[in-house]
């Protein structure tokens, strides 16, 4: 694709290497929306030898316009590019949000015929289960009217007091619930929008999702037990439930059905991973505030590899305590040693 007029190109990213001459295996790292040029493990993994490109693609800071198959050519841009350096064995790295994203990737290029060159390699690390089943997850049922962020129903409120914490099966189950029912309403609204919007001769629009801080296990550690503390990414949950930040907040109809819906996105880890033979380790931080232990089992179950591994290891999500970072870069580079790389 041509720059844009103000001069950026639709993909950027950074290059991070030991020395001059071209490492024999490098990481790739992408996300659906965050910058990751400069992903905190991209220092650590070239200090041990390898090449790291921090990849951006068209949607950098641009979430609310996302669509996978565009996505997944602009990372084959990325991995393309590492293989014209000279680069042997590329590692598909899958953090957060970009474990389902890199695993899209990885299974789309296994069918292209050599369109999309394949990695070599796949890592998960603290990767969430896919765009549709994390926000599901962080949803709240309790709104009411799509178009009022202060709409509730307070049977389904977890700040609610009278509900919880601690809250009981009953409530869990029927909560639970409510969220797919809300994911599955606002697909049925925005396909029915976009054919709305087309029979009049206009293209797709922008809407808001409110409050996407709400999962039960935020405020009930006794819910998915780990060695998190109490609270979200953002804080306190409730006051983040509340106010205008989080991933999903804006989104047009053609993203909803391309990130966020259970029923249509192609943005899911599980399909995928299992399509995934080249060999897999799944890493993940038993301090998580957003990524829980079932989450990262299913993930590691649904790896459809015959050498796969799971490694728990001290942290929260962005490896910020003391030495976490180096010592995941040494747990991975001992994994991709003893795979030749």
């Amino acid at each position: 694709m041509p720059r844009a007029g103000h001069g950026s190109a639709p993909c950027q990213g950074l290059w991070w290497a030991p020395s001059d001459a071209v490492p024999a295996t490098a990481f790739i790292a992408s996300h659906y929306n965050i910058d990751f040029s400069e992903h905190y493990l991209a220092e650590f993994m070239a200090a041990r030898g390898f090449g790291f490109l921090g990849w951006n693609t068209r949607y950098r800071g641009n979430e609310a316009y996302f669509l996978l198959d565009h996505a997944v050519v602009d990372i084959g841009v990325g991995v393309r590019w590492l293989r014209e350096q000279g680069v042997e064995r590329v590692v598909l790295l899958g953090n957060s949000g970009g474990g389902s994203l890199m695993a899209a990737y990885q299974s789309q290029a296994l069918d292209s015929g050599g369109d999309l060159p394949a990695g070599d390699l796949y890592i998960s690390l603290n990767a969430h289960l896919g765009r549709p089943d994390v926000l599901t997850a962080w949803i709240d049922p309790s709104v009411t009217d799509e178009r009022d962020p202060l709409s509730r129903d307070p049977a389904l409120d977890m700040y609610d007091p009278a509900n919880g914490p601690p809250y009981d099966p009953e409530f869990v189950e029927r909560y639970r619930a409510a969220q797919v029912a809300r994911n599955h309403r606002i697909t049925e609204w925005a396909k029915g929008e976009l054919d709305r919007l087309r029979s009049a001769g206009a293209g797709d629009t922008v809407f808001p999702v409110h409050r996407l801080w709400a999962d039960l296990r935020f405020t009930d550690l006794a819910l998915d037990p780990s060695e998190r503390p109490w609270g979200c990414y953002a804080g306190d949950p409730q006051r983040a439930n509340a106010g205008p930040l989080g991933f999903g907040r804006a989104s047009t109809c053609r993203t909803w059905l391309s990130m966020w819906s259970l029923e249509d996105s192609q943005c899911r880890a599980e399909p995928h991973l299992r399509r995934i033979a080249q060999p897999s380790l799944l890493v993940q931080s038993l301090s998580d505030t957003g990524i829980f232990p079932s989450d990262a089992h299913a993930i590691f179950d649904a790896m459809g590899a015959e050498d796969s591994t799971m490694e728990l290891i001290p942290g929260d999500h962005y490896l910020l305590d003391d030495g976490a970072r180096d010592a995941c870069a040494d747990l991975i580079t001992e994994w991709v040693h003893a795979r030749g790389g």
